[in-house]
């Protein structure tokens, strides 16, 4: 890779802490120097990105928890934004951040006087827009504004058609794709006709360690608490199953699950907390639940680096990494009925919890960052 590479990195949002946000603080290791283009940046809600140069627009005035609704100024933000200056573009994106002009991409358009015309622009992209295209009836059924839902339900289904006209052409600049899993993959020739190569996330395993130590009788779940992480088919299924949950996290559905555990002795809620005592509780935890269809799902990985089973939704990332009796198991159906059923089939397996922890070392920091500097030494040839 050249030493004098002009390099600029762009994604969605910086507003919050996430599996995205992990795989851009990677990228961002890998090009220190390089400025970081996003729509709105909250520093309070993030602060991995003290030492970057964060770079936002007009965006930047709206309070950050307007975020899912600014969508169709996002696209126009991006969309606007002129970075053919830059011999390489990394977009970290799942919504509109891939829709920046590049050299190339202004070069193939017949653009005179282009600044970069070789500017190359690899996408990062985790899974198309999710809201426009395969989470859209789930973003219908609850677009998470409560009261308001009725309103942005309407506005939403009037609007839609031309987003996604708009994210079609969006997909088109990049000049490659990198994705996350085969989920995320099959998705982006799904909707975008473009062809992806998997490189999977990038997993801290030295902060997930295996401990050997016997397991108690609680079952675990570690996640943001929005509706989309369907965490309260975790609670509704213990409470069927009568099985004991710790739920570590927090986020806007917090009081309903507190609600929707009804007092109960058997779940118990906690606020995240530091990786080492995050560690712990999962490595005590008899297994740990995923009930949220995700692209990847690091929280996982990093679960099963720790030696703890997972029982997950069988759809999705996580096909990439469990394997069935052996280190988890898939219940079929996102329900908290089917949920329950698995967890009683799940209690039937022996699981070897060091061989559970030895499956997932692949997806180590060093191997990511080893994958993504071959990937951009080949396209920049």
């Amino acid at each position: 890779m050249k030493k004098d590479l002009k390099v600029a990195i762009v994604c969605d949002w910086l507003t919050n802490v996430g599996g995205a946000e992990k795989v851009l603080l990677y990228i961002h290791k890998m090009f220190p120097k390089a400025p970081i283009f996003t729509s709105q940046y909250d520093p309070k809600g993030i602060g991995w990105f003290s030492d970057a140069d964060i770079r936002t627009g007009s965006l930047q005035k709206y309070p950050a928890k307007l975020r899912r609704i600014l969508g169709p100024l996002r696209q126009r933000y991006f969309s606007h934004l002129d970075l053919s200056e830059y011999d390489l573009i990394i977009s970290v994106t799942g919504a509109e951040a891939k829709a920046v002009k590049s050299g190339k991409w202004l070069h193939r358009k017949g653009k005179k006087n282009v600044k970069n015309p070789n500017g190359l622009h690899i996408s990062y992209c985790h899974v198309p827009t999710q809201y426009y295209w395969q989470m859209y009836n789930d973003y219908i059924k609850n677009p998470g504004f409560g009261i308001f839902n009725p309103l942005v339900r309407f506005f939403f289904r009037l609007t839609v058609i031309p987003l996604r006209r708009a994210d079609l052409r969006a997909a088109k600049r990049p000049d490659y794709y990198i994705t996350i899993s085969e989920y995320a993959k099959d998705a982006l020739l799904k909707y975008y006709k473009r062809e992806a190569t998997i490189i999977h996330p990038p997993v801290e395993l030295d902060a997930f360690k295996y401990e050997k130590t016997k397991p108690k009788d609680y079952y675990v779940v570690t996640s943001r608490q929005v509706n989309w992480k369907r965490v309260d088919l975790a609670v509704k299924a213990c409470l069927m199953s009568q099985r004991k949950l710790v739920v570590i996290g927090e986020g806007p559905e917090h009081k309903k699950l507190v609600k929707l555990a009804k007092g109960s002795g058997l779940v118990e809620f906690l606020p995240m907390m530091k990786k080492e005592k995050l560690a712990s509780y999962i490595s005590g935890a008899k297994g740990y639940l995923f009930p949220s269809l995700e692209p990847f799902g690091i929280a996982p990985v990093e679960a099963l680096a720790c030696g703890c089973p997972v029982l997950a939704f069988n759809e999705g990332g996580s096909r990439d990494y469990i394997k069935e009796g052996e280190n988890g198991m898939f219940f079929e159906k996102q329900t908290a009925t089917s949920l329950a059923e698995a967890i009683l089939q799940f209690e039937k397996i022996r699981f070897n919890r060091e061989k559970i922890a030895k499956s997932v070392q692949e997806y180590e920091v060093k191997r990511f960052e080893k994958e993504m500097k071959a990937f951009i030494d080949e396209k920049l040839k």
